[in-house]
């Protein structure tokens, strides 16, 4: 059995002068699913690209470790699966096409049963050889948790997961949230309570909005 961990130490976020969060400790591990939660504009997305290093923080520090052993930021794509709308697709391209060429970026070899796999199991195996440009918002948004699965990521970060999505979407997305967790750490950042539901524990954002000197 594998474990992944996540701590969060002292973090400070700040854009200019205006205080996103303040003075955030937490740890994440794995085999748990965990909230992070908020009205719009309160950091929710700003803590998650903190988390994945897509961002920094103003103070602070993210410490990523598997089975123990620090992962420095330069290979946290191996480990990382990552949802969000902000996510983008070629709409020139066929699914498969778009699945295939999001392992050749990683470097990997494009894991064509796995693909096939996530494609089932997100209802999305009969159009996999349409253009993605074809897509409604919903089956986009499906393909985008293919992309974060496709390389079985021991860390996996759901920004707004089920936007677009109606009800037998939310539903499968769910399944497949329930099911990774069973293995993997999962983080949900969310305002929606069909979600946070899902969740072990739950960050509220407006508790970390204390000014501080800087």
């Amino acid at each position: 059995m594998t474990d992944y961990t996540v701590e969060l130490n002292n973090l400070i976020k700040y854009f200019g002068r205006r205080l996103i969060f303040d003075d955030i400790n937490f740890s994440f591990s794995s085999r748990n699913i965990y909230g992070i939660s908020g009205p719009n504009g309160s950091g929710k997305s700003t803590l998650v690209k903190i988390i994945a290093d897509l961002i920094s923080p103003t103070r602070g520090k993210v410490t990523h470790r598997y089975n123990e052993k620090i992962i420095e930021p330069e290979n946290l794509h191996n480990y990382l699966g990552f949802v969000s709308p902000y996510l983008f697709l070629y709409d020139e391209f066929t699914a498969e096409e778009n699945l295939s060429y999001s392992a050749s970026i990683r470097g990997i070899k494009f894991n064509r049963e796995r693909s096939d796999y996530l494609l089932s199991q997100l209802n999305l195996f009969d159009r996999r050889l349409d253009l993605v440009r074809e897509f409604s918002s919903g089956m986009k948004q499906r393909l985008k948790f293919i992309f974060a699965l496709l390389h079985e990521p021991q860390l996996i970060i759901l920004d707004e997961p089920t936007s677009n999505l109606d009800n037998p979407g939310k539903d499968i997305v769910y399944k497949i949230i329930m099911e990774e967790s069973k293995k993997n750490l999962v983080v949900i950042a969310s305002n929606e309570d069909s979600d946070l539901r899902l969740c072990n524990e739950v960050i509220e954002l407006e508790k970390f909005k204390k000014q501080t000197n800087r």
